[in-house]
């Protein structure tokens, strides 16, 4: 954005700003130009998106425009708009996010919608036990607990700048009281106590180690890293985890992840290698890709994994 106008001397408006902020974008090959031009635009002036428009021939002032430039500036250099803003939506609840958590994507509220099909309503009814393995932003607990409170939820992360963001958007989105946090690697805290659960969640990092290269830069140079990388075959947690849940399930007990869109055939295969399972259940994300995998405990007996 110009530091002045040398345009004609009209001033720089709403509406002016955004078309030449898209502009400038799309120069920089952004590819939802557009929609993160009013989104900067929005935050600058403290406003809602529906907003802008209804200010459109409002003129900005020295500080909006300095502070829009500054945050143009962050954009141009590939930097996450949710990083820039500080918070992204998600079921419809807003969660603060930062470089120590991904952001939430539409593809987890599938693990969401699955999981709540399998979560009872109303007060009277039995209370599950809920575990989110690699808890994040907290996006999947909390939209869960917005929708079921009267369910018990543990939540777990390797880090824990992670766990505090958690429990902050746990607190802001008003469901705080029903999650217990805890901190380390997939199952390796509960290990003394064994403690079991109706459902284990988790959305783990199931990108192979040579694709991240090949990600977009707002993902490849900003994400953790250690959320994304799922080893050589993307396979190595989503692995670990099938291998371990079975010991942390009540019989009957489900299992979810968060699986990559070509992931189907392997996830059956690690899970087939486990006699403590039912066959397992896919879900499909809404581009028809299977993208949850549901694993179920089987309820009565169970052997040791067929070498």
């Amino acid at each position: 954005m110009p530091a002045d106008d040398r345009t004609g001397g009209s001033p720089w408006t709403v509406l002016k700003a955004l078309q030449w902020t898209a502009d400038y974008f799309k120069r920089y090959r952004i590819e939802s130009f557009r929609i993160d031009a009013e989104v900067l635009l929005a935050h600058a002036l403290n406003c809602k998106r529906l907003d802008l428009y209804l200010r459109h021939d409002q003129p900005l002032n020295e500080d909006e425009r300095a502070c829009f430039k500054a945050l143009i500036q962050r954009r141009i250099r590939h930097e996450p708009v949710a990083y820039i803003v500080g918070y992204k939506e998600f079921w419809s609840l807003r969660f603060q996010v930062g470089p120590a958590v991904l952001i939430p994507r539409p593809d987890t509220e599938c693990l969401v919608e699955a999981a709540l099909k399998n979560l009872p309503t109303g007060a009277g009814s039995n209370c599950p036990d809920v575990l989110d393995l690699g808890v994040g932003s907290g996006a999947i607990t909390v939209a869960l607990a917005h929708e079921r409170r009267e369910c018990r939820y543990w939540a777990s992360d390797c880090s824990w700048p992670a766990i505090y963001l958690a429990r902050e958007n746990a607190r802001s989105n008003g469901v705080a009281e029903p999650i217990r946090y805890f901190m380390g690697r997939w199952f390796d805290p509960l290990r003394p106590a064994r403690v079991q659960f109706d459902i284990v969640l988790s959305n783990p990092p199931y990108i192979p180690s040579g694709d991240i290269t090949r990600l977009s830069p707002e993902i490849r140079f900003f994400e953790p890293t250690g959320a994304l990388d799922g080893g050589a075959d993307g396979l190595r947690h989503i692995g670990a985890i099938i291998a371990e849940a079975h010991g942390y399930l009540k019989p009957g007990g489900l299992l979810m992840m968060e699986i990559g869109f070509d992931q189907r055939d392997a996830v059956q295969s690690l899970a087939q290698k486990w006699d403590v399972y039912e066959p397992v259940v896919f879900h499909k994300d809404y581009g028809g890709h299977d993208r949850v995998a549901q694993l179920r405990k089987k309820r009565l007996g169970g052997r040791p994994p067929r070498p």
